[in-house]
């Protein structure tokens, strides 16, 4: 029996990103994802032109048709929302399908950089933070860390102990991993730019650093979630599934921005997909 994963994320496009990452990445590591569109979008929002349809009134058909067939999921994966109704449409998803054996990652969009999204307003980013405290794993960047613990961006820098206790106020249940992406840094020897993620659980913190390729790019956030949950529902332990989106990224990033790649087109990441597999 394979794996089921509901990804409930937006579907763009062009932007290589949200539930075009995830399903493409998700398949290849042996696990089935299955999509709740939040939006679908002509291409992500970092474009300068683009058309969205809000799929809002048309979530809770998705969940009332999969309550009637019955099915399973080993793990849900929330990501880009629009709303706070569409909280609510998670939330009664959740009612239905989040179970004792059911894992849920919440990857808590809210901004980049230090700066908060602009089209959250503050009860949005506040209902987003609840349902990322509900979650089993969350997968902040260093802007949501800040705006998920209440620390100060500007106090995080390069200091991995600082990140680390800002992230383990955020365990609130046994088993709740944090895993904070994007960490930029320099090596302390060669002085060679450096991206970090940090893994964080009550009993222990793990940091894993790769080097740092080019700039910003569309759409990383969610081959990191998506490769390091489907890691995990597949059995591989958290350390080794984050070790491999990272791996995976660092490739793809690599060949990107050797090209020039605009950052809205997001990575080549398709030439490497090869590498999800072979750890099955």
């Amino acid at each position: 029996m394979i794996s089921k994963i509901a990804v409930i994320n937006d579907l763009s496009g062009l932007g290589r990103c949200s539930l075009t990452a995830a399903i493409s990445t998700i398949s290849a590591m042996g696990v089935q994802p299955v999509p709740l569109p939040t939006a679908v979008l002509s291409a992500q929002t970092g474009f300068s032109s683009y058309y969205c349809d809000d799929f809002t009134d048309r979530m809770d058909n998705f969940t009332n048709e999969w309550k009637k067939l019955g099915v399973k999921f080993e793990g849900i994966y929330s990501g880009f929302v629009m709303s706070s109704e569409q909280i609510r449409k998670i939330r009664f998803f959740l009612d239905e399908f989040y179970r004792e054996d059911t894992l849920l990652l919440v990857d808590p969009i809210l901004g980049d950089d230090g700066v908060p999204y602009d089209f959250f307003n503050d009860k949005l980013r506040n209902e987003i933070r609840s349902l990322a405290m509900e979650a089993d794993i969350i997968t902040p960047n260093l802007t949501e860390l800040a705006l998920l613990s209440g620390r100060d961006y500007e106090t995080f820098g390069e200091d991995y102990e600082v990140i680390e206790e800002a992230a383990s106020k955020l365990i609130n249940k046994p088993g709740k991993k944090i895993i904070v992406t994007g960490i930029r840094s320099d090596d302390p020897e060669t002085g060679e730019p450096q991206v970090g993620n940090l893994l964080v659980t009550k009993d222990k913190t793990r940091k894993i650093v790769f080097k740092r390729h080019g700039g910003s790019y569309s759409g990383t956030g969610d081959l990191m979630a998506s490769v390091t949950f489907a890691g995990i529902i597949r059995g591989d332990a958290p350390e080794e599934a984050l070790r491999l989106a990272g791996e995976f990224i660092e490739k793809s990033i690599e060949e990107t921005a050797a090209a020039g790649t605009p950052g809205p087109e997001g990575v080549f990441y398709e030439n490497y997909m090869g590498m999800l597999t072979s750890r099955r």
